[in-house]
């Protein structure tokens, strides 16, 4: 899980432009708010592996569902313009929920 969030949160860096498209527009420094994520990805995967695991599979839990807002946006919008396939965006939100449950194994 630890390398899931690690090179996830790495992503946030490497490709930017992708996460700044399904950001919704009420955040007005899109930028800043992608770059945040994934420092705090990267910072909770880092916690995974230290005494303080369960704090960071916490973490996770808590992104998890702050960025399901993103998920939904990205729905909502086809994509935006990225061509997944529509049934891939649909599959992600319940994703989420496998995701927390399993961040809520490491708690």
């Amino acid at each position: 899980m630890a390398l899931l969030y690690t090179l996830a949160g790495i992503n946030h860096f490497v490709r930017p432009k992708f996460y700044l498209r399904i950001i919704p527009p009420i955040f007005k420094n899109k930028a800043l708010v992608n770059q945040l994520s994934g420092a705090a990805e990267i910072l909770l995967a880092i916690g995974l592996l230290t005494p303080y695991q369960s704090y960071a599979a916490w973490g996770i839990i808590l992104l998890l569902i702050a960025v399901f807002p993103a998920n939904v946006y990205h729905l909502q919008q086809h994509g935006a313009g990225m061509r997944i396939p529509m049934w891939l965006l649909w599959l992600r939100l319940p994703l989420q929920l496998v995701l927390i449950g399993w961040a809520y194994n490491y708690t």
